[in-house]
């Protein structure tokens, strides 16, 4: 069995419970920040949304430099539109997923800022690490600022204090 069709289940899991995680993101509280140093939510909720087309250029190219070429991020003016990105982002990340070659795995990466390296390793180490574990990391942060604006947490992996996922 190809590598992607094992990772095609967890990427389609993860894109899931993301989804559900989105969903619930007040508009209201775009400046909401449990502390200084937090990314706002009005930050943190269209990062999570787009992190999907992070994954499509580890899987569709060699490198990534941030300070090359230029991105507009999502203004995160609703929920319905975070997760309209996920979506159209998850979508182009699992047809790259279906036709990525156990070979192409094996390729180097390399993720850098000017130059300086963030990130190198094999593709397969900068999909995980770099995209999905991240990818997880930020939603987790998102359930936080969920509970503290009190809004429904989402059940992920089991149950929940809000949702019980039928248990």
């Amino acid at each position: 069995m190809p590598i992607s069709e094992f990772l095609i289940p967890e990427f389609d899991s993860e894109m899931k419970k993301t989804r559900t995680t989105l969903e619930r993101v007040p508009a209201d509280q775009k400046d909401f920040a449990p502390h200084p140093k937090s990314m706002p939510l009005g930050k943190l909720a269209p990062h999570v949304a787009e992190l999907a087309g992070f994954g499509l250029t580890i899987l569709t190219t060699p490198e990534l430099d941030f300070a090359k070429g230029s991105r507009k991020r999502l203004p995160g003016e609703s929920a319905a539109q975070l997760v309209q990105a996920l979506d159209e982002g998850a979508a182009k990340v699992r047809a790259a997923l279906q036709s990525t070659s156990d070979e192409a795995w094996k390729d180097p990466w390399k993720l850098s800022f000017q130059d300086k390296t963030i990130f190198e390793g094999s593709r397969f180490m900068a999909y995980r690490q770099m995209f999905l574990n991240h990818h997880v990391h930020h939603r987790a942060q998102l359930g936080v600022y969920l509970r503290l604006n009190e809004k429904p947490v989402p059940a992920t992996y089991g149950q929940s204090a809000d949702d019980t996922m039928g248990f």
